[in-house]
């Protein structure tokens, strides 16, 4: 198999719909400007945008099919104020870690933590274009908690807030990577809507898709992607505030083909399955409250070192047909790269190829098994080429399952 050049482009495959600045009137997901007045209820479950696009139809109100789930009424083990983490148990006692691969698509809607600064604009006022929020040191990437000292978590509230000050200069909090910065932004009058703007884009929600890499049937504990959920502005891994996860109902698929990624589209929506409760680098994690309905059965985990060159079988949900299994070679394992991007994964299985071209968008967090045990997930396609991509270790996956107390 061809060896992945460095200077490939890649893309990450969760299906997301975070476009809020793109031209040509891209839509998306429950993602809200605060100044440029754009409804914050608009989604639209086909429409291809950068990393894809899913979601409930506005126009249609079309819900997907719960589908069949069992009720998970435990709680993750405790210890102290903290559940436990996955694993940590078994290993005490040296016992084999054993997880439930996944493969079936769920969804996810995240509220971030303060609010992502994704853009800034200009507020033209008695005819002169001005910057306030740049003039003011505000920057894309910052992180918006507070203004005035009262905290802002959704884009209405900042919206609120600046038009209340009638022009005053105002105390913004911002987070720019681990420093709280205070910053003092004054609005100015918008000739054209006649209210007291800053030049702020800001978004406070995300939606998508992606796979589900594995569950613990006992504790509701899970883990998908293999990557975390970034914002397609600015790049930045999303700061999760909270997150619940959702049913999601494929409903095509877009072929992959050299320099245009394909794509899985769906409906997300429905019953509540559970929690989302880390987005980190590696994955996002969290607690079911429904237990997928699978044939699949527990499997140990692989250590790295375990993992080999050569043949694998990945798991991913492409239509009604539900988890099927695909033919995958692994090849170029590097246990010193990027947790992400921990060896390079090459579809040669003729009937995933056939659907899909290889690796498309959504795929992000399809387990793979070698050897009777899961050694990972996918988690990158390369544009220029679609049957192949990039995986992560399991093992990189559970070492950044760190999970908080769920409420």
């Amino acid at each position: 198999m061809k060896k992945v050049k460095n200077n490939l482009q890649r893309v990450c495959c969760l299906v997301l719909t975070l476009l809020l600045l793109l031209p040509v009137g891209m839509p998306y997901m429950e993602s809200v400007a605060a100044e440029a007045g754009l409804p914050s209820d608009t989604v639209e479950c086909s429409a291809a945008v950068y990393c894809g696009t899913t979601g409930e139809s506005p126009a249609t109100g079309e819900q997907p099919a719960p589908g069949p789930h069992t009720r998970l009424p435990v709680r993750p083990p405790h210890r102290g104020n903290h559940p436990v983490l996955l694993g940590a148990e078994s290993s005490q006692k040296n016992e084999t870690l054993m997880l439930v691969p996944g493969g079936m698509p769920f969804g996810v809607r995240m509220q971030s933590k303060g609010l992502m600064i994704v853009g800034l604009s200009e507020v033209k006022t008695g005819g002169v274009a001005t910057r306030p929020a740049y003039d003011g040191g505000i920057r894309v990437k910052d992180i918006l908690l507070e203004i005035d000292g009262k905290a802002v978590t959704t884009a209405e509230e900042a919206t609120a807030a600046i038009a209340a000050g009638e022009g005053r200069p105002l105390t913004m909090t911002v987070l720019r990577g681990d420093a709280r910065m205070n910053f003092t932004v004054t609005p100015k009058k918008c000739d054209e809507s006649g209210t007291y703007r800053c030049g702020l884009y800001l978004r406070d929600t995300t939606s998508g898709i992606g796979t589900l890499t594995f569950f613990d049937p006992s504790s509701g504990l899970f883990g998908g992607l293999g990557h975390g959920v970034c914002d397609a502005d600015t790049g930045t891994l999303v700061p999760l505030s909270y997150g619940t996860v959702l049913p999601v109902r494929i409903t095509g698929v877009v072929r992959g083909e050299a320099g245009k990624p394909g794509e899985l589209r769906g409906a997300l929506g429905g019953k509540r399955l559970g929690s989302l409760v880390t987005n980190s680098e590696c994955g996002v994690f969290g607690l079911l409250t429904e237990k997928p309905t699978t044939a699949q059965k527990a499997l140990p985990v692989a250590d790295a070192s375990e993992v080999q060159e050569g043949e694998a079988t990945l798991l991913c949900t492409l239509g009604e047909d539900g988890v099927c299994s695909y033919t995958v070679e692994i090849s170029n394992i590097d246990h010193g790269g990027r947790p992400t991007k921990s060896f390079t994964v090459h579809v040669t299985d003729e009937k995933l190829l056939s659907r899909t071209g290889g690796i498309v968008q959504g795929m992000s967090g399809s387990p793979l098994i070698q050897n009777g045990k899961i050694i990972g997930a996918v988690t990158h396609v390369l544009i220029d080429d679609p049957t192949s991509g990039y995986g992560i270790f399991i093992g990189n996956m559970l070492s950044a399952m760190k999970m908080r107390a769920v409420a």
